[in-house]
C-alpha cells in the first residue's frame, strides 16, 4: 500500500506563484514588513544604551569617573587651555606626527585618543576635580527615558505589523478559497475522476490554512529576524570588530550545518502535505461508505488500508519534523556557544587592555550576541511553516493552473412565443424554447427546440489511447423515448454524458435540432436537459429547497406540482414539517426510494424539453416503481427521453431500444421487434441471460 515517494515539487515555482498571486496585497504587506523590520532594528539600539548604564553603575560603585563626563570635560579643558595635551601623550609618541587640530578624543576607534583620555582620567588632578559621590542617577535616568521611548516605538511598529498581517491574511485566505471554489466549478469531470474528493477538500482547507499561518506569523517573523540579524552584525562590528568577527565565525559553522539539513528536509514537507491529502481522501471515502463497509464486514480490511495511509503520513511527518527538530537544538546551542566564546574573548581583551574594552562594552556585546542568535533561532522555527506553506501553495496552484472546461459554443437558449408563424423571443414562461443562432453577419436566427438528437458515427474514449464507444449511430425524434440496455461498462451512461457535453467526442458529431452540440454553450445545453442520475445527491436544506434546485425561480406551487408528478407529495406531507423538513447528511433521514423520488421531482420542476434517466428507478422497490411509472410517463409526454435501465419492464413502451455491448450497438428496435429477433434482448427479457 505504500506509495513510492514522489520527487518534491518545485518550491521556487510555488514561491513565485504565491508572490504573483499576492500582487493586490503587495503594498500593504510591504508596509507591514517595513514595520516589522523597523521594530526589530529599534530594539538593537538597546544594548548600546545598556552599555552606558553599566558604565555609570560600575564607575559609581568603584569610585571611578563617568567616561562620558571625562570625554566632555577633557575636550572643553583642552580647548580652554586648562589642560596641556602634550603632558599626557603616551610614552614614545612623536608630537610632530599628530594632527592636534583634527584629533577627536571621543573617537572610540582611535587608540591614540583613548590612551590620552585614560592618562588624563587617571591623573590625580582630574580625579580630584571629577570624583563622583556615587552612581550618576541623572545619566541613568536620561538613558532609561531614551530606552523607554525606543521600545514604545518598537512595540507600536510590532502591533501595526501584526494587525495588518492578520487582516491581510484573512482577506487572502478568503480570496484563495473563493478562487479555488470558482475553479473547481469550472473544471472538467475528468479532473475529479483522477483526484479524490478528500484530496481536493484538503487543498481548500489544510493547505489554505497553512499558507495563512505562514503569512500571519512566519513571513513577518523572518523579515524581522533578518533585519535584526543585519542590524546586530553592524552594531557588533561598530562596538568591537574583534569580538564581532569571533561571533560571525562561530555562527557560520552552525549555519552551514543547518542549511544542509534544510536542503534535505524540504522534500519531506512536500510529501507530508500530499500524504495528508491522501489520508483525508480515504477517510472521506470510508465515512461515506460506512454502510457498505459494515454490510460486507470490511472493517478489518478498511482498518488495514487506513493503517497503510496513516503509516505513510507518519513516515513523512517523522522525517520532516525529525530534521526540523534537529535544527532547534543546533540553533539553541549555537547561541550558548557564541555567548561563551564572546565572554571568554572579551574578558581576556579587557584584562590585557586590548581595544579599550570596558565592563559596559562586554555587557553590551553579550546582549548583542543574544540578539544576534535570536533571529537564527526564529528562522529555524519558522522554516517548517514556510516549507509546508510552499508545499501547500504548490498543491493549490496545481488546481488554479488547471485548464477550465472548454466552452467554444456561441448558440444560446431563449424563451419564445410563436405569433403568426414567426418566432418571437419573450421573457414569459411559454414552455417553448428556441436556439439563438448568430450568423457571420451578426444576425440572429431562431431554431425551435424540439428535442431532435442524433449521433453521427461517434467514437469516444476517456483517453485517446482507449476508445470505449465505437461507430455509434442513433437518432431520437422529438417526443420519442429511447432506451439503452446492456451490461455494466457497455457504454450506456457514456452516451448520455456525451449528450450534455460532460465530455466531447474524438470522432463524429452529435446534433441537437440539427445543431452540433459543440456550438451550443454548455450552460444553455444543460439547461435544456433534465437529468435524473443513478446516484442521488441531496443538499443540506429543506425538501422544498432541494426540489427547487432544478429551477431556482420555481414558485412553491410549482415545486409542489413537480412533487405530485413524481408521486413524492404523499410521503412529503406525512413528514413532521412537510416540505419544510430539514435534510442533512445527503438525506440520510429518508429512504433510498424517497431520495430518488425527490431527485425525479427536481428534474420535473426544471420542465426540460429533453430528459435523461440514468437508471432512475434502480434504487426503488417494485411497488414504488409501479407507483411512479405512470407519473413518469406523464412527465415524459411530449419530451425526448433517454432511459438507461436494468429493469427491462421500465423500457417496454420505448419507441426504440438500443442494446449495447463493449461500446457498440448490437441490436435496435422496439420491444416487439427485439423479441422477434430473439437476440440478446430476448435472452435478457426471458431470463436466459442476466445483466451484470
Amino acid at each position: 500500500m505504500h506509495k513510492k515517494r514522489q520527487k518534491p515539487k518545485n518550491l521556487k515555482a510555488a514561491l513565485s506563484n504565491l508572490f504573483s498571486y499576492c500582487k493586490k496585497e503587495a503594498g500593504i504587506i510591504l508596509f507591514a514588513l517595513i514595520m516589522a523590520a523597523l521594530g526589530a532594528v529599534l530594539t538593537i539600539a538597546g544594548p548600546n544604551q545598556i552599555s552606558k548604564i553599566t558604565d555609570y553603575i560600575y564607575n559609581g560603585l568603584t569610585g571611578g569617573i563617568s567616561t562620558e563626563a571625562v570625554q566632555e570635560d577633557i575636550q572643553k579643558q583642552i580647548q580652554s587651555g586648562q589642560i596641556n595635551i602634550m603632558d599626557y601623550l603616551p610614552e614614545g609618541t612623536d608630537p610632530s606626527s599628530i594632527d592636534f587640530q583634527n584629533l577627536d578624543l571621543t573617537d572610540k576607534n582611535s587608540e591614540l585618543a583613548q590612551n590620552i583620555v585614560n592618562n588624563i582620567r587617571l591623573s590625580d588632578e582630574f580625579r580630584a576635580a571629577h570624583q563622583d559621590d556615587g552612581i550618576d542617577m541623572n545619566g541613568i535616568f536620561k538613558v532609561a527615558v531614551f530606552l523607554l521611548g525606543l521600545y514604545l516605538i518598537s512595540a507600536l511598529c510590532s502591533f501595526s505589523q501584526h494587525f495588518i498581517m492578520a487582516t491581510v491574511t484573512q482577506k487572502l485566505s478568503k480570496r484563495m478559497r473563493k478562487d479555488i471554489d470558482g475553479k473547481i466549478n469550472r473544471l472538467p469531470l475528468k479532473y475529479f475522476s483522477e483526484h479524490s474528493y478528500g484530496d481536493v477538500l484538503s487543498r481548500v482547507t489544510n493547505d489554505v490554512d497553512t499558507i495563512g499561518q505562514a503569512f500571519s506569523n512566519s513571513l513577518a517573523a523572518i523579515v524581522s529576524a533578518v533585519a535584526q540579524f543585519i542590524g546586530c552584525l553592524i552594531m557588533m562590528y561598530y562596538t568591537n570588530w574583534i569580538l564581532g568577527t569571533t561571533t560571525v565565525v562561530t555562527t557560520l559553522l552552525g549555519l552551514v550545518l543547518m542549511v544542509l539539513i534544510m536542503k534535505h528536509s524540504q522534500r519531506y514537507f512536500t510529501d507530508r502535505q500530499r500524504s495528508l491529502g491522501e489520508l483525508n481522501g480515504y477517510i472521506e471515502e470510508m465515512m461515506d461508505g460506512q454502510k457498505v463497509v459494515k454490510v460486507f464486514t470490511h472493517e478489518e480490511k478498511a482498518r488495514e488500508e487506513f493503517d497503510a495511509f496513516n503509516e505513510t503520513l507518519y513516515e513523512s511527518m517523522r522525517k520532516a519534523n525529525g530534521f526540523a527538530n534537529i535544527m532547534g537544538p543546533i540553533s539553541g546551542n549555537l547561541g550558548h556557544l557564541n555567548f561563551s566564546v564572546t565572554a571568554i574573548v572579551g574578558s581576556v581583551m579587557a584584562i590585557s587592555g586590548m581595544g579599550n574594552i570596558t565592563v559596559g562594552t562586554i555587557a553590551s556585546f553579550l546582549q548583542l550576541v543574544r540578539s544576534f542568535n535570536m533571529p537564527i533561532s526564529q528562522v529555524t522555527q519558522q522554516f517548517n511553516t514556510i516549507v509546508m506553506a510552499l508545499a501547500g501553495a504548490g498543491r493549490i496552484f496545481d488546481i488554479l493552473d488547471q485548464k477550465p472546461e472548454v466552452d467554444d459554443g456561441n448558440i444560446t437558449l431563449a424563451k419564445i412565443d410563436v405569433k403568426d408563424g414567426v418566432i418571437v423571443e419573450t421573457q414569459a414562461d411559454t414552455n417553448r424554447w428556441a436556439w439563438r443562432v448568430p450568423d457571420e453577419k451578426g444576425n440572429i436566427n431562431y431554431v425551435e427546440l424540439k428535442g431532435d438528437v442524433k449521433f453521427h458515427d461517434v467514437d469516444f474514449g476517456y483517453t485517446d489511447e482507449k476508445i470505449v464507444l465505437h461507430d455509434i449511430n442513433l437518432y431520437a425524434k422529438p417526443g420519442q423515448k429511447i432506451a439503452f440496455v446492456g451490461s455494466t461498462g457497455a457504454g450506456k451512461t457514456t452516451i448520455t454524458n456525451l449528450i450534455n457535453r460532460f465530455y466531447d467526442v474524438q470522432k463524429g458529431s452529435i446534433t441537437y435540432d440539427g445543431i452540433d452540440v459543440k456550438n451550443i454553450k454548455k450552460a444553455d445545453l444543460r439547461r435544456s436537459l433534465g437529468i435524473v442520475l443513478q446516484d442521488t445527491h441531496l443538499f443540506t436544506g429543506t425538501i422544498m429547497e432541494n426540489i427547487r434546485y432544478g429551477n431556482l425561480n420555481a414558485t412553491d406551487d410549482e415545486v409542489k406540482a413537480a412533487a405530485m408528478i413524481a408521486n413524492a407529495d404523499s410521503f412529503i406531507k406525512h413528514l413532521p414539517d412537510g416540505y419544510n423538513t430539514q435534510l442533512t447528511a445527503d438525506g440520510a433521514n429518508l429512504s433510498q426510494g424517497q431520495r430518488q423520488l425527490l431527485s425525479i421531482a427536481r428534474a420535473a420542476v426544471a420542465n426540460p424539453p429533453v430528459l435523461i434517466l440514468d437508471e432512475a428507478t434502480s434504487s426503488i422497490d417494485t411497488r414504488t416503481e409501479s407507483i411512479i411509472q405512470s407519473a413518469m410517463d406523464a412527465l415524459m409526454y411530449g419530451r425526448t427521453v433517454f432511459v438507461i435501465a436494468h429493469r427491462l419492464s421500465t423500457v417496454r413502451n420505448s419507441n426504440a431500444i438500443m442494446v449495447l455491448e463493449l461500446g457498440r450497438i448490437i441490436e435496435r428496435g422496439d420491444h416487439e421487434d427485439l423479441i422477434r429477433q430473439q437476440g440478446k434482448y430476448y435472452q435478457l427479457y426471458t431470463g436466459k441471460l442476466e445483466l451484470d
